[in-house]
């Protein structure tokens, strides 16, 4: 797997930026908003194929991005969420129209994204070199951070 860098780490942000309005909020009417999910979901078939497409390659960038276990486990429970509501016939419709299983998503990983102090270097050389501790002081002293990703691990 090729090295990943911050830049790649912000460009996955910006992508799962641009699903997130896409699918969820295309028409924004207050705190609601509809997307394509919503508007394809009447859509026989098509719209369970973009559901399902769209939630994969939210997934496959999250595990580009390194996103932790839980994350990955919130997205894949508002996703399949979205999918199952979505192939219940009128009932399910009108839930998955206003449903924003990819909005959801795609906020989980970006709050993972926020809050993991990512190092360009792999872990092995941050601890030979006296690194690790102070990467470790950052994530104690800023409260909004969780976790260390090393990106080149």
């Amino acid at each position: 797997m090729a090295r990943r860098s911050i830049t790649d780490i912000e460009k996955i942000w910006s992508n799962v930026e641009g699903i997130k309005k896409l699918s969820d909020r295309v028409i924004g009417i207050g705190p609601f908003g509809i997307g394509m999910d919503g508007l394809l979901t009447w859509v026989p078939v098509v719209g369970t194929v973009y559901t399902v497409g769209t939630g994969a390659w939210l997934v496959m960038q999250a595990l580009r991005a390194k996103a932790s276990p839980a994350t990955l486990a919130r997205m894949a429970a508002y996703m399949a969420v979205d999918t199952a509501t979505g192939t219940v016939p009128i009932a399910g419709d009108v839930v998955d129209t206003f449903f924003p299983g990819q909005l959801l998503a795609a906020k989980a990983l970006q709050k993972d994204i926020e809050t993991t102090h990512w190092v360009e270097d792999t872990e092995a050389a941050a601890r030979a070199s006296g690194d690790h501790d102070r990467h470790l002081e950052t994530v104690r002293n800023d409260k909004k951070l969780r976790r260390i990703v090393y990106l080149h691990d």
